[in-house]
């Protein structure tokens, strides 16, 4: 099984897990906080960098100097806001044969193959995705099947972009294209076969991961099976600790998920085993890792915090869930 990767000249181990940094930041962190939790990388987004203006902001500095973290970041290709937007509501957008339009508080935002490579290497990313078109596994064959052709027309432009731009690059990003096909196996294995033969620096398993509050785990098997096995593959969205742990028995090595920083926000802690609701007791010494928040605080006085100063607490606890996260990968690698 590969257990690392080099990326630009910094040293991957896997299985690693990417936090959400969506719009170039993760709320209530700061850089000092993201390497004192030793998380392995961030995922930033590039529909919203496009939709909050920063792309040109950040490219003056590079990604990595933007947000003063020098680890591996990969940027998702804005194929995700298809299903959370477009799909869902129809009236914030069109899918076009090689654009998508999105129609947000009269603001037009166009993505193409091409210009997602384009501000992708203008941020400075050590992962590129191309862009696809996802979708949930519940939609139609049919809907599954326009899916798998717009992403496998768009990974072709997406990689003839990135050769043309990346031609004279000394130390080029990778490039990664996304298995779409739903729950149906012949169209997810026409996906993949069809990618494959483009040859990507790496794979992922695209879509909603979760079919009816269920992790797919055996559609996430198959699809794997399908992957070679001398590139990373990526189980994008998924992020539950034992469904990562189910995962990289299956083979996938690198995830990524808002849950545990989101959780944090929320009040849940991630221990060994279990997520915890943030109540008015103290926390068992088994409970306790080696985070900030279990060094110098209770449980309790955790749960004051979230009444007194929000702030505090928000940061607390997400340092807590992303240092849970990062030795729960340690453990794996």
């Amino acid at each position: 099984m590969l257990n690392r990767i080099n990326i630009r000249g910094k040293i991957l181990n896997l299985p690693a897990f990417f936090p959400d940094a969506t719009s170039g930041f993760i709320k209530s962190m700061d850089s000092n906080d993201l390497n004192e939790c030793n998380i392995d990388g961030v995922v930033v987004n590039t529909y919203h960098l496009l939709k909050n203006n920063f792309i040109d902001k950040i490219e003056k500095k590079g990604i990595h100097n933007y947000m003063n973290f020098n680890k591996p970041i990969v940027s998702d290709s804005g194929g995700f806001q298809i299903m959370s937007l477009i799909h869902q509501s129809p009236e914030l957008g069109k899918i076009h044969k090689n654009k998508i339009i999105f129609l947000l508080d009269s603001k037009k935002i166009e993505l193409t193959p091409e210009s997602c490579i384009q501000l992708q290497l203008k941020i400075g990313s050590d992962i590129i995705m191309c862009l696809d078109d996802c979708t949930r596994a519940e939609s139609s064959f049919k809907e599954q099947e326009k899916s798998v052709e717009r992403t496998i027309r768009w990974a072709k432009k997406c990689k003839k972009e990135f050769e043309k731009l990346t031609k004279n690059m000394k130390n080029k990003p990778k490039i990664f294209a996304i298995v779409q096909g739903g729950d149906y196996k012949k169209l997810r294995k026409k996906c993949a076969e069809s990618l494959i033969k483009m040859g990507f620096d790496g794979y992922s398993f695209g879509g909603f991961p979760v079919k009816k509050g269920k992790l797919m785990k055996n559609m996430l098997e198959y699809v794997s099976n399908l992957l070679p096995d001398d590139k990373p593959k990526y189980a994008m969205g998924i992020g539950k600790p034992q469904d990562i742990i189910d995962c990289v028995k299956l083979g996938y090595n690198i995830f990524d998920c808002v849950i545990p920083t989101r959780d944090a926000r929320h009040k849940r802690l991630f221990i060994p085993g279990k997520e915890i609701k943030v109540k008015p007791k103290y926390f068992n010494e088994k409970f306790k890792c080696d985070c900030r928040l279990c060094k110098n605080f209770t449980l309790t006085e955790l749960h004051n915090f979230f009444q007194t100063d929000r702030k505090k607490a928000e940061k607390l606890a997400t340092i807590h869930n992303l240092k849970t996260y990062s030795n729960l990968m340690k453990g794996l690698q």
